[in-house]
């Protein structure tokens, strides 16, 4: 019995796809294949046919496709627009600068105060998160 692995990558996946389909294994013992290495979640029949209709139709590429997608409102500038905002008053809210800031939603200034600026709630303050010894 074969050790099956978890969480493989797509595009590994893939890969083992065009080998099979190269080796003209049918798309049906292909995916028997990789239910019993990678288990019953790696990918449906329907998804294991669409990729080999794609390897015969030319593609090569077993990666994803560049998609674009929305543009991002989080830049240097406002990072640093929000971290003035922070040291003018360090017992600020997300809800406080929801208003300095009406352009830019709650979720998208909760993630620069803390992804980006690495504050962190500490006491009713927001403080950085790498703290230093003051002597």
């Amino acid at each position: 019995m074969f050790k099956t692995i978890s969480y493989p990558a797509d595009c590994e996946v893939r890969s083992v796809i065009r080998f099979l389909k190269a080796k003209t294994v049918k798309p049906v013992e292909i995916h028997r294949q990789l239910v019993e290495i990678y288990g019953e979640n790696v990918m449906t029949d329907g998804m294991v046919r669409k990729w080999v209709r794609q390897f015969n139709d030319g593609r090569t590429n077993v990666h994803d496709e560049a998609r674009s997608g929305r543009p991002s409102v989080v830049s240097d500038g406002l990072d640093a627009k929000v971290n003035e905002k922070i040291r003018e008053n360090g017992r600020f809210t997300i809800r406080l600068l929801c208003d300095v800031f009406p352009q830019i939603s709650k979720t998208v200034l909760h993630e620069i105060v803390t992804n980006r600026l690495n504050y962190r709630k500490l006491c009713s303050r927001w403080v950085p998160k790498m703290l230093t010894n003051v002597l």
